[in-house]
């Protein structure tokens, strides 16, 4: 037998027969111009579906890949680079930086190779942050010379590799091996190399521990020791904080920052156009 059509009361549209707590669902038809649009999607899937690749081994009937023509224009603009990179592979950093066209080169292979591999930690332009030197100065924990940094970059700093350079400062305070006032003394006096403390007389009585305990690295002015990693203290630039309490934090158990190897993960030649870029971001020692 049909079913008995319902109509709603107040709109006078058919039910569909569903019923939730007296609550009836009218059956109210899509509009057409939305099934219009939708049957024309449809239509262009299809479409697009047949002309251009969408499964694994098709190309579709145009024959189209994008990544086929992307290897096809890199390989064009490698072709035209050749003599460039040719002349990267076969000299040195300091050579590279002698060539203006090489170096022109360089600097804009490295700029790319800085924002994707390196701006994350040491910011874009080499701003740095907080953990995380600037190499826009002219301050270098391992110095800055072009062999200076490429080595920096091809084995890294406290990484895994057997090469890398490592450094570490000894936890005067988490290790007991100055007690807590000899601590803050120190922290006083390293205030006080930058022209910063407030207690002269509290600099004045850690200059001792200063000179026993921290001088054979930092120097006795304070003017650091780039063989050893060890950092200037004498001027404004930190990586941890330079206010007394951060200073004091540094002293008792400091924090060791990390950065991972580049060789083997770069090319040769990334790494020289990567060098000779971070040594033109600040004032690169020759």
């Amino acid at each position: 037998m049909p079913t008995k059509v319902e109509k709603d009361s107040i709109t006078g549209t058919e039910t569909t027969g569903h019923e939730w707590d007296g609550i009836k669902e009218l059956n109210t038809p899509l509009p057409r111009w939305w099934l219009y649009i939708l049957y024309a999607t449809i239509a262009y899937s299809l479409v697009y579906y047949v002309l251009y690749p969408t499964i694994p081994g098709f190309d579709g009937l145009l024959d189209t890949n994008n990544r086929v023509a992307l290897d096809d224009k890199l390989a064009v603009a490698y072709e035209r680079q050749a003599v460039y990179r040719d002349g990267v592979a076969a000299h040195t950093t300091d050579e590279i930086a002698g060539d203006p066209e090489l170096l022109s080169f360089a600097l804009a292979g490295g700029r790319s190779l800085f924002a994707d591999n390196c701006a994350p930690c040491h910011g874009l332009g080499g701003a740095g942050q907080h953990g995380y030197p600037a190499l826009g100065d002219d301050v270098w924990l391992w110095g800055g010379t072009f062999d200076d940094i490429e080595t920096s970059i091809l084995y890294g700093i406290r990484s895994e590799h057997d090469e890398t350079r490592f450094s570490e400062m000894p936890a005067f305070g988490a290790d007991e091996i100055l007690p807590a006032e000899e601590i803050a003394a120190a922290a006083d006096f390293v205030l006080s190399l930058s022209g910063r403390a407030e207690d002269e007389a509290a600099a004045a009585a850690g200059a001792e521990i200063y000179a026993d305990n921290c001088a054979a690295c930092h120097g006795e002015a304070g003017e650091g020791d780039p063989s050893q990693g060890a950092p200037r203290i004498n001027d404004q630039i930190w990586l941890y904080g330079g206010e007394r309490d951060e200073i004091i934090a540094q002293i008792r158990k400091p924090q060791h920052g990390e950065m991972s190897p580049w060789v083997g993960r770069l090319d040769p030649d990334s790494i020289k156009m990567l060098t000779v870029y971070v040594h033109s971001l600040g004032g690169g020692q020759p």
